[in-house]
């Protein structure tokens, strides 16, 4: 399993989908920058959140740009629920344990997270209506 230079980041499958064998980032392969990209449903936050997990626990900075909140969830530790053990059980992650890990949020408003500054026309409509609590209705004016 993944030791102080490398993360764990999944199992490979054989063609039945049965498993394969533990897979591991080498920490000295991780690059500055990355780009997870896929259809949705395609595990793109997972595949994003062992990742993150693994870095930080690695001592490694994460920045990353989580619009939707999607990831917030590492800030709290987690509770096993009978799917996830499960799923840890096929995919031979061992241990498995819950985390939680140090997480600064960006705020516009600068009250509980780190300060971010943007002009409106950065924005865009969508994020405007968003902090202005628009309905639906009110957007379409």
């Amino acid at each position: 399993m993944a030791d102080d230079t490398s993360i764990f980041i999944g199992a490979s499958r054989k063609p039945d989908d049965s498993y394969q064998r533990a897979e591991e980032l080498l920490l000295r392969y991780g690059n500055r920058h990355g780009l997870i990209t896929g259809a949705t449903g395609t595990g793109k936050t997972v595949s994003l959140q062992v990742l993150a997990e693994g870095f930080s626990n690695a001592g490694v900075p994460v920045f990353c740009a989580d619009i939707k909140g999607d990831l917030s969830g590492i800030a709290m530790m987690g509770e096993a629920k009978d799917f996830l053990v499960k799923r840890a059980g096929e995919v031979k992650l061992d241990p498995y344990q819950f985390q939680e890990f140090p997480v600064i949020f960006w705020d516009l408003f600068g009250e509980q997270g780190h300060p971010i500054r943007a002009t409106i026309s950065e924005m865009g409509p969508l994020l405007m209506s968003r902090l202005m609590n628009l309905t639906e209705r009110r957007k379409a004016s």
